[in-house]
């Protein structure tokens, strides 16, 4: 068993895909399988359940990959130390979209042009499936908007946030019930932003839900075209519409709804020199 193999095998977890893992690391498909059948031939189990075109891990895969990632990554980190002093290697990462798409992206490129032979891998995604991917060690950092109160979760506050509502026909000043009949447009069931609003209201009565989508641009094209719709969202995300007096902040008498933004890892996760480097930066 080598760490050769061992990249195969968390990058295979992470794709699915002999194809995608051979591009991935400059290999061939036939060595990405060749790696997996020596590996799986060492312990003695197969790793991986074959799934049509798919290469998905099953329940002893899963379990190998829980139990030597955390080594992995050490043993990893402390031969990069003496290869080089410069910091490289890859960071994976998922976002929420609000942070994803409105707050990161120049700390982002900040980070990158500092440390020019890091590799950022990232999704943008809804703060749920996150949060699953940090359980499932898929990924080492996420951002979220949402509280998270799992155990095996750690949570650094990087931010606050404020949901506001908006609308291109609705103005003025309105306790929130009395809003409740228009057309309500609100993000896909697992976004924080969903999530916070909805409890926010859920003592008081229940909205008209009118649209629904994962996307902002979406979002905001519904409701400069629709008369009468209103959705809860991050201020980041109307900054350029409000200013441009394209969509109008609805003030709402009794109801505040600030947030937090933050950044998650698993309590076991080992501490690359890059995510060190990394935390430090966003810190």
């Amino acid at each position: 068993m080598t760490l050769k193999y061992l990249e195969i095998f968390y990058d295979l977890a992470k794709t699915n895909s002999t194809t995608l893992s051979a591009k991935n690391l400059n290999i061939t498909q036939s060595a990405v399988s060749i790696a997996i059948s020596k590996l799986e031939n060492y312990l003695q189990v197969k790793l991986f359940d074959r799934l049509g075109k798919k290469l998905v891990l099953n329940s002893n895969g899963k379990l190998f990959y829980e139990k030597s990632k955390k080594h992995y990554d050490g043993l990893k980190d402390a031969v990069n130390l003496f290869k080089s002093d410069n910091l490289s290697g890859e960071l994976n990462i998922a976002l929420s979209k609000t942070i994803g798409n409105y707050f990161m992206p120049l700390k982002l490129v900040k980070f990158i042009d500092q440390y020019k032979d890091i590799k950022i891998n990232k999704s943008i995604e809804n703060s749920t499936n996150i949060i699953n991917k940090i359980l499932d060690g898929k990924i080492d950092l996420g951002f979220v908007e949402t509280e998270v109160f799992n155990k095996d979760i750690k949570k650094l506050k990087i931010a606050e946030d404020e949901l506001i509502f908006v609308s291109s026909t609705i103005k003025g000043e309105y306790f929130i019930d009395s809003l409740f009949n228009k057309k309500w447009i609100l993000r896909e069931e697992g976004s924080g932003t969903r999530e916070i609003f909805l409890n926010a209201i859920k003592e008081i009565g229940k909205i008209n839900i009118f649209y629904e989508s994962s996307e902002f641009e979406d979002i905001k094209k519904v409701l400069l075209n629709t008369k009468d719709t209103i959705t809860c969202i991050s201020k980041y995300v109307v900054e350029e519409e409000l200013k441009n007096e394209k969509l109008f902040e609805v003030k709402v008498k009794n109801l505040d709804l600030k947030r937090n933004f933050y950044l998650i890892y698993h309590k076991d996760k080992f501490f690359t020199r890059i995510i060190k480097e990394f935390l430090k930066f966003i810190k």
